[in-house]
């Protein structure tokens, strides 16, 4: 059973039972897939097929709309709501970069699941999962249709009409066991 994130000398460090690894694992991965490429959509070529070398280098992309897949919109989100062409200019230079940025997070997250004993992070792996955290809570809360406080209240009030084979009741309890997770990182890191 989990024992939430505290404070070291050399950073933070929670217990994390064999399940639950597997668990973060699996949704870390899950969410790395997730920012992979396109989701088929207008959103670009990232494969490079039919990318300008130079543009690739500096790491200009070709994607210019927002994901159709609501979950990686929440992950990779318009610039500017109002004018299409400045959050089309925008995502061009710069979601090539943050989906590698992410995935790179992602993985660190991931690789540190693979230490024996209590999970040990330094500074820079606790930063990698506390956005690999939020990450994985961004898209299971687009998958449950949460977007505000109230709204994941009200599912969290509603558990107990909900079936036991109902799928949001698993996907609540993980949601609820990241947020517990990512809120004793966030305060071991602030202490």
């Amino acid at each position: 059973m989990a024992k939430g994130f505290r404070k070291t000398r050399r950073g933070v460090s929670a217990k994390l039972d064999a399940g639950e690894r597997t668990l973060l694992a699996h949704l870390f991965v899950e969410v790395w897939e997730l920012l992979g490429g396109t989701d088929g959509g207008e959103g670009g070529d990232l494969a490079g097929a039919n990318v300008d070398p130079l543009e690739a280098m500096v790491g200009i992309g070709t994607a210019t709309v927002e994901p159709a897949d609501p979950a990686l919109a929440r992950l990779l989100p318009s610039a500017h709501r109002e004018d299409d062409d400045v959050a089309a200019e925008f995502r061009r230079y710069t979601e090539q970069g943050l989906r590698a940025r992410k995935r790179a997070g992602l993985e660190t997250a991931r690789q540190t699941l693979g230490r024996d004993g209590a999970l040990e992070l330094d500074r820079a792996e606790a930063a990698a999962w506390v956005v690999a955290l939020t990450d994985v809570r961004l898209v299971i809360g687009e998958r449950l249709g949460l977007r505000t406080d109230e709204e994941a209240q009200a599912l969290t009030d509603s558990l107990a009409e909900l079936d036991e084979d109902d799928p949001r009741a698993f996907l609540v309890a993980i949601y609820d066991f990241l947020t517990w997770l990512q809120e004793s990182l966030v305060r071991a890191l602030s202490s």
